[in-house]
This record gives structure tokens, C-alpha cells and sequence, in this order.
């Protein structure tokens, strides 16, 4: 999303690769794609935001970035700590969001590139209230809460812009950045992913072009804005940075407002199993509604069988055990089910999800029984 202009398209990698189709949905093939393009750029804009959740204050994120906080928070007056920990406590606190998740994807519908551009939106938000309307993720609580937050917003990056950070990032973290998108340029086009993603999914994606940020704050995020773009952190192995790929173009993975879908959402938000997992986890991972946590699970059940046709999936027992704190229990069931329906009949994730909820196959005793068979010691290594 956001850089100088001039130097950023001078970093830019873009990659094509193509391969046979894989199975598709026979009424949906003519508008599918066939290819993958990949954009590697760094990003002034999506740093700024995410360096946002450290300078708050929050624990979460100084384990990540306790340098930066210490050589930027003493350089700051009192009131634009304050305004730095009340974003915080807004968007994170009373809004159950993450504040560079918010800000990202808000920012993403924006072309702002520089500080004062980012604060000029901030003082007037009209035009990124106006783009974001036209998207999907378009929310009048979630935008409420913005506006609520909006003037610390504003004294945050006014802050950032006095004590020098664009310098600051263009000496500490462009260079590295920079690095890591020659080693990931020759990479990431021997994956096609797009086809594969969308004979899941059941439709066509936006394009078939996947452009990746990569930040050297988002730490311990990946984080989808609009369009077929995430970011991701500068540190992270090109495997993360590939499951990311994969992950990220899948939300959400079905049409919300389907009527079909928004009663199996709401359906199985009211499990009592799925219940819990929301309502009893640490709310810095995020996923702090029924509908999130659902998505979510869905998506890292997809993301996997995505992996697993490229060879490159991980031990799904031990992985689903330990992310998030094993918080994720319905992305096994959803794998599971999913995994072998589509190896008899192929259909798309959305058919068979209201289906499987339905009949109670991710519902009360059927789902405890998948999961208590998927991580049986013969399961799990």
C-alpha cells in the first residue's frame, strides 16, 4: 500500500507464473484465473500505523519492539503520550479491535504516502469514509469508534512527524526491507495460488495479482487491507510469508450476506463450544466476535488444504495445538469435514460449511468427536 512513490516503484517486484488448472466448479471455470502475479513493496504508511500499537504502551507489543518505544516515548510531551495510550485504549480496549489492524485497512482505501498526508486524513476523514463504504468491510460501529479515536489519531502522527520518524524509518528499516524483497523475488513466483485458492472458494478472486507489504513493525500480525494485499514482517521466513499468500486473499470466504451464511454463522456462534473460544481467550489475537472467530477458522481450515497442494503444509495437529493458544479448535473440525467432502464431490467452502452446520456436523456432539479423534496421540506427533 504506501511508500515514497518514486522508490517504491523502483523496489517493486512483480512475478507471473501460470500452471494447469486444478478442479473447478464447472458453472464458475470461465471467470476463474489461471495465473498468480506477485508485488513485494515496502511501506512508510503501514509502518507508521503498526509502530502505533508499541508506542501505546501495551505489553503485547513491547515484547516485539521495547527498543523503539524507548528511544521515541521520551522524545514525546506528555500529551501526545496520552493521545498514543488513549488510541489504545479505544480501538483495542473499548472498540475489541486491534489498532493496526483498524488503521491499516482503514488506510488502505486512502492513497496517502507520507506523514502529513496520513495527518491530513486524520484531521478530515471524509474521503477514506467515503472508500471504505465501498468495500465490504464497511462498518458504521467500527467506523464510530474511528471517529471516537480519530483525534488522537491525529496528535499520534503529528507526533511521529516532529521527532523524525519517516528518517528514522528510512535509515532503520527501508534497508532491510529492501534486502529481504531480493531474496523473496525469485521465490514466491514457483507458487500459483490463486487457481488453487479459487477452486476452494468457488469464485473469482478480485484479481489475480497478490501484492505483499513488507513492514518492519506489524510484528506479530499478518494483516489483510483491501484488495488482494496483506502485510506481513520483514523478519519472517518466506514460509510464513507464503501461508500468509495463501491465507489472507481468502477473507472472507463466502458472502456474509447470503442469507444461508449469515444463519450458519449464526447458528454455530451458538455453540457452546465455539462460545467459549471466543469469550475466554487472550483479545490481543483478535477474533473477539462470533462471526471473526468463525471467518477466521475457516480461512486457516482452507489455507491448509491450500498448503498441502503445494507440499509446503504444516503439522496440522501441533500447529492448531499451540496458535493462538489452541484457540482455534473449529478450524479442525472445518478441515476435517471439509478435506474429505471435497475429495468425493468437489464444491465450493460456502455450499458445504451451511450444510455442515446444519446438519450439525460443526455442531455440539458431532464436533467434540472430531476433535477429540484428530488429536489422539496417532494423529499428533
Amino acid at each position: 500500500m504506501m511508500r515514497h512513490i518514486h522508490c517504491l516503484l523502483c523496489l517493486l517486484i512483480v512475478c507471473s507464473t501460470k500452471i494447469a488448472n486444478p478442479p473447478l466448479l464447472h458453472a464458475e471455470t470461465r471467470s476463474l484465473h489461471t495465473g498468480t502475479d506477485w508485488q513485494l513493496k515496502p511501506s512508510l504508511k503501514y509502518d507508521t500505523l503498526c509502530l502505533l500499537n508499541a508506542m501505546s504502551g501495551d505489553p503485547y507489543y513491547l515484547h516485539y519492539y521495547q527498543a523503539e518505544y524507548e528511544h521515541f516515548h521520551s522524545l514525546f510531551t506528555p500529551e501526545e503520550q496520552a493521545a498514543f495510550a488513549k488510541l489504545k485504549h479505544l480501538i483495542k480496549d473499548e472498540g475489541h479491535g486491534i489498532v493496526s489492524a483498524t488503521l491499516t485497512l482503514y488506510y488502505s482505501v486512502v492513497d496517502d504516502e507520507t506523514l502529513p498526508e496520513m495527518i491530513r486524513t486524520a484531521h478530515d476523514s471524509a474521503v477514506m469514509e467515503a472508500g471504505l463504504k465501498k468495500t465490504s468491510y464497511w462498518s458504521a460501529d467500527s467506523w464510530q469508534n474511528y471517529e471516537a479515536a480519530r483525534p488522537a489519531l491525529e496528535l499520534a502522527l503529528r507526533a511521529l512527524d516532529r521527532v523524525g520518524f519517516t528518517a528514522y524509518w528510512e535509515a532503520n528499516a527501508r534497508p532491510k526491507i529492501k534486502k529481504r524483497i531480493a531474496e523473496f523475488s525469485s521465490e514466491l513466483p514457483k507458487y500459483n495460488i490463486i487457481p488453487v485458492i479459487e477452486s476452494y472458494l468457488g469464485f473469482p478472486l478480485p484479481s489475480q495479482t497478490i501484492t505483499v507489504y513488507l513492514l518492519a513493525y506489524s510484528e506479530p500480525h499478518g494483516i489483510r487491507i483491501t484488495g488482494l494485499r496483506f502485510l506481513t514482517h520483514v523478519s519472517y521466513p518466506f514460509s510464513i510469508v507464503l501461508h500468509n499468500a495463501i491465507h489472507e486473499p481468502m477473507h472472507p470466504p463466502y458472502n456474509a450476506e447470503d442469507p444461508s451464511i449469515h444463519e450458519a454463522i449464526d447458528l454455530l456462534g451458538r455453540d457452546p463450544l465455539v462460545m467459549d473460544k471466543v469469550q475466554h481467550h487472550d483479545p490481543s489475537f483478535g477474533y473477539n466476535t462470533a462471526a471473526g472467530y468463525i471467518e477466521e477458522d475457516s480461512v486457516q481450515a482452507l489455507e491448509q488444504l491450500v498448503s498441502e497442494k503445494f507440499g509446503v503444509a504444516r503439522d496440522a495437529c501441533l500447529y492448531w495445538q499451540k496458535q493462538d493458544g489452541g484457540m482455534h479448535v473449529l478450524a479442525v473440525a472445518m478441515y476435517v469435514g471439509y478435506k474429505q467432502a471435497f475429495s468425493l464431490t468437489p464444491e465450493s467452502y460456502s455450499r458445504w460449511f451451511t450444510r455442515a452446520v446444519q446438519d450439525e456436523q460443526l455442531r455440539g456432539s458431532n464436533l467434540q468427536k472430531t476433535l477429540q479423534s484428530f488429536s489422539s496421540p496417532n494423529d499428533c506427533h
